[in-house]
C-alpha cells in the first residue's frame, strides 16, 4: 500500500509538470503570433515624376487600290480584238480592246462627204460673188459717167436713160450683197459639217478602248465577238470590258477613334507594319473624311503607301501606330498605381512615416503605360502599385521602390 501511494503521488506531480509546460508553450506561441501580426508588410511603390507622356494609338486595316475602275465602252459595238487578260500590267493610254462599229464608220464617211460638199459650195459662192462684183463695177461706172455728162451738159442725157442706169447700178449692188450672204452661208455649212465630222471621229476613236491609268487588270468581263453596250446606258445593260486597279500605290484605310482625331495631321509620315511579311513600310496620312461615323464614333482615315515593286497586295492586313499629342514635363505615375473614375481617381500614398494614406487625385491625359496627374500629388510622392484595395488608411508598410517594368529598382525607402 505504501508503494502504491508513492506511485500515485509521483504520477500526479508529473501531470502537474506537463500542464505547466503546456501553459508556458501556449503563452510563447501567442506572443510570437502577436509579433507577426504587428510586423509591416513589404509593398511595391513608385515615385511620381515629371516626364514626357508617351501617347500612341495602334490601328489596323486593309490595303485597297489607290484607284480601281470598271472600264466601259463609250459607244456600243462588238469586240473585234481584246489584248489583255487578268493579271496583265498595262501602261496609261495602252489599248485594251478595239470595237467593231460598221454604222459609225458609215457616219464618218458621210460627214467627210458633207465637208467636201460644203467646200464646193463655198467655191461656187466665191465665183458668184466675183461675177456679181464685176457686174456691179460696170453698172456703177456707166451710171457715174452718164451722171457726170448730164451735169456737164444739161439736156444731153435723157432722164429716162439716167434712171434706167441708176436702177441697173442698184440691182448690181444688191446682187453683190446676195452673193456675199450665200458665201457666208456656205462657210457656215462647212463649219457644221466639220463639227459633225469631229463628233463622229471622236466616237470612232472611242472604238479603241484604252487604259485611263497604269495598273493591273483584275477582271475581264468580255471576249472577242461580245456585244458591248455604251457605258452611258443603264447599269443593267452596260457591261464593262475589264476592271483596272492601280497597285503601285495603295491606300491603308483605318478607323481613327474620336479621342485621337485632334492629333491627326495631313502629310505626316508614319510607319506601317505588315505582319504577314514581317516588314515595315513608310506611309503618309493623305486624307480623312473630316466627319465621325454616328455608329462607331470613328473617322475614316487613309494612309498612302508606295508599292513600286508590287510587294504589297490588295486586301493585305496591316497595322500602324499614331503618335498623338504628347504633354511635356508633366507629373505622371504608372496606370497600375491608379484606380480611375472618369476625370478623377484614387491612389495609395505612402507617407514619410511609412503609413498608407488614400489620396484622391485629378487625372489628365493617359499614355501607353502612364497617366498624367493634374492635382493631388507632388513630384517625389510615393504611391503603391497593384492590389490597391488590400490596403487601409494608416496601415504600416515597408515600401520597396520598383522600376516601371515591375522589377526591383532599389532598397527600402
Amino acid at each position: 500500500m505504501e508503494l502504491k501511494r508513492k506511485y500515485i503521488a509521483r504520477l500526479g506531480a508529473l501531470l502537474c509538470l506537463l500542464i505547466i509546460v503546456g501553459v508556458v508553450l501556449s503563452l510563447g506561441g501567442a506572443h510570437a503570433n502577436h509579433t507577426d501580426a504587428t510586423r509591416a508588410r513589404t509593398v511595391a511603390v513608385v515615385v511620381a515624376t515629371r516626364q514626357p507622356l508617351e501617347n500612341s494609338l495602334r490601328l489596323s486595316g486593309e490595303f485597297r487600290p489607290y484607284q480601281e475602275v470598271d472600264v466601259h465602252a463609250k459607244v456600243a459595238g462588238y469586240i473585234q480584238h481584246i489584248y489583255v487578260d487578268v493579271g496583265d500590267k498595262v501602261k496609261e493610254g495602252q489599248t485594251l480592246a478595239i470595237l467593231e462599229i460598221p454604222e459609225l464608220n458609215a457616219q464618218v464617211a458621210a460627214a467627210q462627204a458633207d465637208i467636201q460638199r460644203s467646200k464646193d459650195a463655198i467655191q461656187r459662192a466665191e465665183h458668184d460673188l466675183k461675177r456679181t462684183e464685176s457686174s456691179y463695177s460696170a453698172a456703177h461706172a456707166a451710171y457715174t459717167r452718164l451722171k457726170q455728162a448730164a451735169s456737164a451738159r444739161p439736156g444731153l442725157i435723157a432722164e429716162q436713160e439716167l434712171d434706167d442706169s441708176l436702177a441697173h447700178d442698184q440691182e448690181a449692188e444688191a446682187q453683190v450683197g446676195s452673193a456675199q450672204a450665200a458665201l457666208a452661208e456656205a462657210r457656215s455649212q462647212l463649219g457644221v459639217a466639220q463639227a459633225n465630222q469631229q463628233r463622229y471621229a471622236a466616237l470612232e476613236a472611242y472604238a479603241r478602248i484604252t487604259a485611263p491609268f497604269a495598273g493591273v487588270v483584275t477582271k475581264r468581263d468580255a471576249d472577242t465577238g461580245a456585244l458591248i453596250q455604251a457605258g452611258t446606258s443603264s447599269n443593267t445593260q452596260a457591261m464593262p470590258v475589264v476592271r483596272l486597279a492601280q497597285y503601285s500605290r495603295l491606300r491603308l484605310i483605318v478607323p481613327v477613334p474620336e479621342s485621337a482625331v485632334p492629333g491627326l495631321r495631313l502629310g505626316e509620315r508614319i510607319d506601317v507594319r505588315v505582319p504577314s511579311l514581317n516588314r515595315t513600310f513608310e506611309g503618309q496620312i493623305a486624307r480623312f473624311s473630316d466627319a465621325l461615323s454616328d455608329e462607331t464614333r470613328t473617322m475614316h482615315t487613309e494612309i498612302d503607301v508606295e508599292n513600286p515593286d508590287g510587294t504589297l497586295v490588295n486586301g493585305m492586313y496591316a497595322e500602324t501606330e499614331l503618335e498623338l499629342k504628347q504633354p511635356q514635363n508633366t507629373l505622371t505615375i504608372p496606370i497600375q498605381a491608379l484606380q480611375r473614375n472618369g476625370d478623377t481617381g484614387e491612389v495609395m500614398l505612402v507617407r514619410p512615416d511609412a503609413t498608407v494614406e488614400p489620396r484622391t487625385v485629378k487625372v489628365g491625359a493617359e499614355g501607353n503605360d502612364r497617366v498624367e496627374i493634374v492635382a493631388g500629388l507632388s513630384e517625389g510622392d510615393r504611391v503603391i502599385v497593384g492590389n490597391l484595395r488590400e490596403f487601409q488608411a494608416g496601415e504600416k508598410v515597408e515600401p520597396k521602390l520598383i522600376g516601371e517594368a515591375g522589377q526591383s529598382g532599389g532598397d527600402q525607402f
